[in-house]
């Protein structure tokens, strides 16, 4: 009898999934184990998850709904279900962010003589310097704004913090707006009493406690702080778009004014305030959130960095470098001989910038093409290749204008790479170019020669030393001929043919599943067989029923799945073996790895893609093997690292809930990131760690003894 894969209890919905990817981030806030100010970030961190979270899912949600669509996802819950479960569980997690902060963060640094101070509490000193402040820097770029026929309800944008007031003159009402201007700092420091001690307060506390003089002749009878989510997905019509910069562009700026999702208001605001504002943004009572605290807690980042508390943050970490030589010939000649992996944040991204800037600055080198999705305001790979066109080269750069929030920046790398003489090009019509690729052409002294970077990660220096990614450089000429061809589809929109890579549209899903389906072979025939894939997100209903047919056939199953995830593990007879781990830490892991053991002959593959709808099939992906022996052991010493974390790893059991995995009596209480923070500075790996089916663990033993 065949199962029916396709029962919706089978899957787990994927923006719950997301919520309780967002629950364990504040679990990270919650644990006292981490540094106080570590967790001051990581309730940051929630309220700006929770922020994007509303801007495009919950938005997109409520489209469907008005359009009248029905069940989105394999799970079959429709629109209207889907809205009123997220409500339930966004209101539940709002709560326990406040709760965190006030019952936990906010009475620990006080302790620690950090204090976040509301205005009324401030005296001496301190009060006049609130004082001067309004008079000499916030008042004056203020703008209140009364509500009447002449002067209609303003149009706040999306995210800003605003002031609401309920006002009185004559006998009558009236409504008063202000925004908090976002040129000043949020959370402002307060001069030092010579303590130790830090005094914060917040910009949107100043404004109100003055609130009497901006609206000067009426009568102040309540207010509160206010913000609204909008939604934030860019519509484009790439087909019909002349530029497609300019449209973008044109869109980013209706961003700023779509429809309101969300409506976040101080708890102590009038219910009066709170009518008005809803029935103004044509919002329900579910869609209003209240905040027992700063009305925009992703602001709190700003504590951290005023706090110049070392003791209460995380031990610094110095990246190793990865030593190739100065000179050109010679660095290029390492690389010929032997592919060079990087481990990001344990190692430096400066040996890509190196590479790029190499490429730029040597003679020999005639070309350089490179992909770019999310670079950062101030980006040395974008410095480079400016340099390198600047010196004659020919430079192709791949901008992907619709990487959602990076758009504006995007935009203006575009805008002066053009300028330098750099051709740049926006990749396939309808699709995200997410690979991340830099390929060079060298003339070597026996012949032309590319050169290339495959990465999991993102070409930007600061997310490198936060976010774990992985790159490999290689002269390989079986995998440069296709990246070369990758750009060449990319450019021209030509018709490639892919043997070594995989790549996202064309040959990605298929390879994926064939490998899966192969597994299944193999456990059928008693063969070694096993998957472990380290990911962000698992969404994909094709990959999840193969994974099931594979788990039901006997293959063993490990996903290191950072966040969304819809399979559901450990149900009897369909997914008992498989296991779901979720790993949140220090850094945001963001690696992609995939092994196969195929019945004794492992492969191993890294790349720029999830197992996600969006990445298998509306986005240019390349995932791309590891062939190198010594790398090959690495790779697979860090998959194991991961499975072995009990401090920071959750498990996820068959009713989608997650659970911190302990350690067993016997066993090491395991950190995988500070393990291999130690081990970038020297440190030898653990012992007898659980090995990995299908490969050989003398292999192992052989690496560990180099690297003793």
């Amino acid at each position: 009898m065949t199962t029916d894969l396709s029962r919706p209890e089978y899957y787990i919905n994927r923006e719950l999934s997301w919520l309780d990817f967002n629950r364990r981030v504040l679990e990270e806030a919650q644990d006292d184990r981490n540094p106080l100010l570590e967790r001051v970030k990581f309730l940051g961190i929630v309220a700006n998850n929770l922020d994007e979270f509303f801007e495009v899912r919950v938005a997109g949600l409520l489209q469907i709904r008005e359009s009248g669509g029905g069940p989105t996802g394999p799970d079959g819950l429709t629109p209207d279900e889907q809205l009123k479960a997220i409500g339930r569980a966004a209101h539940a997690q709002v709560d326990a962010q406040y709760s965190c902060w006030n019952d936990d963060l906010l009475p620990a640094l006080a302790a620690e003589k950090i204090h976040l101070w509301e205005v009324d509490q401030l005296q001496g000193g301190h009060l006049a310097f609130i004082r001067r402040y309004w008079r000499g820097e916030l008042e004056p770029i203020l703008t209140p704004i009364v509500i009447d026929p002449a002067h209609p309800f303003p149009r706040v944008l999306n995210k800003a913090l605003c002031i609401g007031v309920l006002l009185e003159q004559d006998g009558q009402t009236a409504v008063g707006v202000v925004t908090v201007p976002r040129v000043l700092p949020r959370i402002l420091r307060l001069p030092d009493l010579d303590d130790g001690s830090v005094h914060l307060v917040t910009l949107a506390g100043i404004v109100e406690h003055q609130i009497s003089e901006l609206f000067e002749g009426y009568a102040v009878t309540g207010h509160g702080a206010f913000r609204v989510t909008r939604n934030g997905e860019l519509f484009v019509n790439e087909e019909e778009a002349d530029n497609l910069l300019e449209e973008i562009e044109e869109s980013l700026e209706k961003r700023r004014k779509g429809d309101v999702v969300r409506l976040e208001i101080d708890r102590g605001a009038p219910e009066r305030l709170v009518s008005f504002l809803s029935r103004q943004f044509a919002i329900v009572k579910d869609q209003v959130y209240y905040a027992h605290g700063p009305v925009n807690l992703n602001r709190i980042f700003a504590i951290y960095d005023q706090s110049p508390r070392p003791d209460l943050k995380d031990r610094p970490f110095t990246q190793v470098e990865v030593s190739l030589p100065e000179k050109a010939d010679t660095f290029f000649e390492t690389i010929r001989r032997r592919d060079v992996v990087l481990h990001h944040p344990y190692e430096s991204f400066s040996t890509v910038i190196d590479f790029i800037d190499r490429a730029a600055s040597d003679p020999r080198v005639l070309a350089i093409k490179q992909t770019l999705y999310r670079t950062g305001e101030d980006s040395h790979v974008v410095q480079a290749l400016i340099s390198a066109s600047e010196r004659g080269k020919e430079v192709t750069a791949l901008v992907e204008l619709k990487a959602r929030f990076d758009e504006a920046s995007n935009i203006e790398w575009a805008k002066q790479l053009e300028e330098s003489g750099v051709h740049v090009v926006y990749g396939l019509l309808g699709m995200k170019t997410h690979c991340k690729l830099s390929m060079l052409v060298r003339r070597d002294e026996d012949r032309l020669r590319r050169y290339v970077h495959l990465g999991t990660g993102n070409y930007n220096h600061t997310t490198a030393r936060l976010y774990t990614d992985i790159g490999l450089l290689t002269a390989r000429e079986e995998i440069t001929r296709e990246v070369a061809e990758i750009f060449n589809m990319l450019t021209a929109r030509s018709e490639e043919t892919f043997r070594q890579l995989l790549v996202a549209p064309t040959t990605l899903m298929n390879g994926m599943l064939r490998r899966i389906e192969r597994e299944t072979e193999h456990a059928r025939a008693g063969r070694p067989a096993t998957i472990i894939a380290k990911m962000n997100g698992l969404t994909d209903p094709k990959i999840i029923k193969a994974l099931y047919h594979a788990s039901m056939a006997g293959v063993e199953i490990d996903l290191i799945v950072r966040g969304v995830c819809r399979l559901r593990p450990g149900m009897l007879g369909i997914s008992e073996r498989i296991r779901v781990v979720s790993i949140i830490g220090r850094f945001l892991e963001h690696s992609r790895l995939y092994y196969f053991a195929n019945g004794g002959n492992p492969e191993l593959w890294a790349g720029s893609a999830d197992w996600m709808s969006r990445n298998l099939r509306n986005r240019v992906e390349v995932i791309f093997p590891i062939e190198d022996e010594i790398i090959r052991n690495r790779l697979v010493l860090f998959l194991q690292l991961c499975l072995a974390d009990r401090i920071k790893a959750r498990a996820c059991g068959a009713d989608g809930r997650y659970m911190r995995l302990e350690a067993m009596d016997g066993e090491p209480a395991l950190n995988m990131q500070d393990t291999l923070m130690a081990m970038a500075q020297g440190a030898s790996p653990p012992e007898n760690l659980p090995p990995l089916p299908g490969w050989p663990t003398a292999a192992l033993d052989g690496d560990r003894a180099r690297r003793a």
